[in-house]
């Protein structure tokens, strides 16, 4: 049997250790900035519970102590977010333990979360309400401007909001018509650009974005001009909804908004799964389900003609 590591550690300090686990998920693991931010999240509720007068004392750390943090994030039921917790969990779990501290390893007592693959519907707006959105940017500011140039990206397109933050000034490919995105994986494709897309996109760069050394395509109005965040993108969507008299919804919501419309407008799956960029057909399938108008066609009489 193989022994458990020696400690070599028994305090840290928690922005120290959340800093190392940082470099540690983007060198070692090569995870992009939104993943990074998101287990970062994580480690940093749950590591928070045990700081102790500015250091972090992980010595008494037991199965319990994870899987009641599991259990009270958990609370609202959510499966992809209670995914993203344990998925999270077990990763900070690991790291520590490799890195030797006074922590076994603890990342098989993770909780698995129960969810079925295509068990849920993806929910995106109505035409009607896109419309009630895109019209809520007053294009005639600068603020306007940039906001219809987002939710356009976003609906149109079916970007994730980190793919709309990371954009670049050279990911735009006036001659060829197409934007380049990175996607997950840090991959780099090629989209076309629809020519809606691209005309509000013009807009924002003549009168609505500062000239500035940043080479970021989105940017705060106000000073300072920093670059746009993953979360940034969400708030332009949530106000948007406020704006358009909508419930708030979140930036994913218009990237299912996009996959839906384009069934709608009878595009086959194969094609959807190429602008959304998924691996797997699998994962595209799943909005075949919102098309009742063709699931319709192929529902069977129910015998001796019931309801």
């Amino acid at each position: 049997m193989v022994p458990y590591p020696s400690p070599q550690v028994t305090n840290f300090s928690l922005e120290e250790l959340l800093s190392d686990y940082r470099d540690y998920l983007v060198r070692e693991r090569g995870l992009v900035d939104g993943s990074v931010q998101g287990y970062e999240s994580v480690a940093r509720r749950f590591l928070s519970e045990r700081a102790r007068g500015g250091d972090l004392d992980l010595e008494g750390l037991v199965a319990a102590d994870v899987t009641n943090f599991v259990q009270g994030e958990c609370r609202d039921g959510r499966v992809r977010g209670a995914r993203l917790l344990t998925s999270g969990l077990r990763s900070l779990l690991h790291y520590l333990y490799l890195e030797g501290g006074p922590v076994r390893q603890l990342a098989s007592v993770v909780p698995a979360v129960a969810g079925w693959r295509g068990s849920s519907l993806p929910r995106g707006l109505e035409p009607e309400q896109v419309a009630r959105l895109l019209a809520s940017c007053d294009r005639r500011t600068a603020v306007g401007s940039r906001d219809h140039a987002i939710l356009l990206l976003l609906v149109r397109l079916g970007l994730r909001a980190q793919e709309v933050a990371s954009l670049e000034l050279e990911d735009l490919d006036w001659r060829a018509g197409e934007v380049v995105v990175r996607g997950k994986g840090r991959r780099q494709e090629r989209l076309p650009l629809p020519v809606d897309v691209g005309e509000s996109l013009v807009d924002y760069l003549r009168h609505g974005r500062s000239s500035s050394w940043c080479t970021r395509l989105f940017r705060r109005v106000r000073a300072p001009h920093h670059e746009l965040t993953q979360e940034g993108i969400g708030d332009v969507v949530r106000w948007a909804c406020v704006r358009a008299g909508l419930p708030k919804v979140g930036a994913h919501r218009l990237r299912h908004t996009a996959a839906t419309a384009m069934l709608r407008a009878r595009v086959r799956l194969p094609e959807v799964a190429q602008v959304l960029r998924h691996r797997s057909l699998s994962t595209t399938a799943i909005y075949a389900k919102v098309d009742e108008k063709q699931l319709r066609s192929l529902a069977r009489p129910w015998p001796g003609g019931g309801a």
